[in-house]
This record gives C-alpha cells, sequence and structure tokens, in this order.
C-alpha cells in the first residue's frame, strides 16, 4: 500500500513519524516552500526527517499547481493523506486517487467544521472535544469518518496543552487508519448534518484583548491563542505587548479603570478589567523592556 503526505504544520510532522514508525513510509511527502512559512504560526519543516527514512519530498507553493499534481500523479499513491494544509485541495488534485483522499480535522465532526478550531474549543469553554480523520469530498470537512478520537477539555487548558492532547489521538488514529486501509473495507461513517457546527476563521488581530471584558473572559483569551499561536496582546503607548500566560481572581481591593496596571512585581502585574482582576504571569515585547504601575493598558 502506497500513502502520500501532504501537510507543513506540526500535525504533518506526527502523521509523518507515526506512518513511519508503523512500517509504512509515505511514497512522497509534499510539503509548503520554507519561504512560506510566515503562513502558519505552527510551521515545521518535514524534509529531515522525511528524507532521513528515504521518503522523497517536493516542496510547492500550491498543491494545485500543475508541477505539485505532476509529482503525486508520479508517486502513484493508493491513499493521499491531507494533514494541516489551508489550501483548498482542487478537483484535479481530488482526482489523482477518487474517493480516497483522507483530510484530518481536529474537532469531533460533524462539530466545529472550518478554521481555527483549537482556540475555538477553548474560547467556547468545550468540555469534551476530538479529532477526526475523514474521507475527504467536495464540502468543508463534510466527508464520511474514517477513525475519531474523543477526549476531556482541562479547566485550565491552554493552545499548547490542547494542540498536544491532539498530536497524541492523530498518531493513534493514523496507525489504525493504516491498518483498516490495508484491509478491503475501511470504515466510512455519514456524519449527522443535524449536528454540524461550524468555527469561523481567526486573524491575529482577534488576540487583542479588550479590557473591559471579564478577567475570566480574558484569561480564556490568552489560553485559547497562546503558543504555537500569535498570542494575546494589548498596547501600552501605542507600543505591542504579548501576554503569554495570566490567571484571574474574582474579588480584590484596588479601585481604577478597566485596563489599569495596580500592582508590579518580579513576578509579572495585574490589571483590573471589567470584572475581576488579571495576574498576567508571562509576557513579551520587543519594544516595553517593563512594565511600571498606574498606566493603562488598551491606549
Amino acid at each position: 500500500m502506497r500513502v502520500a503526505l501532504v501537510g507543513a504544520v506540526e500535525s504533518s510532522l506526527c502523521a509523518l513519524r507515526a506512518m513511519i514508525e508503523a512500517g509504512c513510509p509515505p511514497c512522497l511527502v509534499a510539503t509548503l516552500n520554507e519561504e512560506l512559512s510566515r503562513r502558519h504560526s505552527d510551521f515545521v519543516a518535514l524534509a529531515p526527517i522525511a528524507e532521513q527514512h528515504g521518503v522523497p519530498v517536493v516542496h510547492v507553493r500550491n498543491i494545485n499547481e500543475p508541477d505539485a499534481i505532476e509529482a503525486v500523479r508520479q508517486a502513484a499513491p493508493d491513499y493521499i493523506f491531507v494533514v494541516g494544509w489551508s489550501q483548498i485541495c482542487g478537483d484535479e488534485f481530488m482526482q489523482l486517487t477518487p474517493g480516497r483522499v483522507i483530510g484530518y480535522h481536529p474537532a469531533p465532526l460533524p462539530r466545529m467544521r472550518g478554521r481555527a478550531v483549537l482556540p475555538w474549543t477553548i474560547l467556547n469553554d468545550e468540555k469534551i472535544t476530538g479529532a477526526t480523520l475523514f474521507w475527504m469530498d467536495g464540502g468543508v470537512d463534510t466527508g464520511d469518518i474514517l477513525e475519531q478520537r474523543f477526549f476531556h477539555v482541562a479547566p485550565r487548558e491552554t493552545a499548547r496543552t490542547l494542540y498536544d492532547k491532539h498530536m497524541e489521538a492523530l498518531s493513534s488514529m493514523v496507525r489504525a487508519s493504516l491498518v483498516s486501509l490495508a484491509s478491503s473495507a475501511p470504515p466510512r461513517e455519514i456524519q449527522d448534518e443535524a449536528c454540524a457546527t461550524f468555527a469561523a476563521r481567526r486573524r491575529p488581530e482577534d488576540g487583542q484583548i479588550n479590557w473591559n471584558s471579564s478577567a475570566r473572559d480574558i484569561d480564556r483569551l490568552i489560553r485559547a491563542v497562546s503558543k504555537p499561536y500569535p498570542g494575546a496582546y494589548t498596547v501600552l503607548n501605542g507600543k505591542r505587548l504579548t501576554i503569554w500566560s495570566a490567571h484571574y481572581v474574582n474579588e480584590h481591593d484596588h479601585h481604577g479603570v478597566a485596563g489599569q496596571v495596580v500592582e508590579v512585581s518580579e513576578k509579572g502585574f495585574n490589571v483590573i478589567t471589567g470584572e475581576g482582576l488579571l495576574i498576567v504571569e508571562e509576557w513579551e515585547s520587543d519594544e516595553i523592556a517593563s512594565v511600571r504601575n498606574h498606566p493603562v493598558l488598551g491606549r
């Protein structure tokens, strides 16, 4: 059985490693030109590990371009895995292995089809989530399910810890799918459209903190867009400051306006919000060396 892999991020590397460890290395890895790596905050170069295991690699700008299509055609895969690839796969690509292109989505499909699923999982305060390998069709995350895993979302889950849970699930699903694909009838479970929900695209600027929100909601935003994503941010005197880690308290004895820094220590600083106090633990700025007491953030 010959499988090809298309991807360019951490989940793509996870799938590649799972294939290699399962004794079924890809016949081809198609990945993004490294000069385009800024398209993904979690970009990973796949070539080093692929080439280490004798797997051919082709770098592309778009998987639908003629050179990319021809490279995959020449590899003659039986199945194509598309894992961690943001471009829509066109009809010509899909016809390389008709009905045998497998996609990955970090959600329990049919719930949360679409974009930015990990941040939305935390922002929506989901208690249980999941990951899915599915047979790609003409829709957005609508194809029949090949493999699926469910797991809990911790109360203090961050983008990083949730990402790690998804990588564990993905590795397990890839291994299981390789076994089922080698059988005569791999699973094709139809998605229940009555249960479908949709996640909208998020941009880096959506991580800007509104200090009039509650400390609880700001804390959730910080956890949702923390590493490997661009992070939640605010401004101080017009200069950007990214907050990577914080926690909140509902009651406090400080008086001030939303966004005002009311206490500074070696461990960080505390900010009044629309409801509660945010305790900032880890922050970063290329332009701000230190944060003093009393200024108002967000201005």
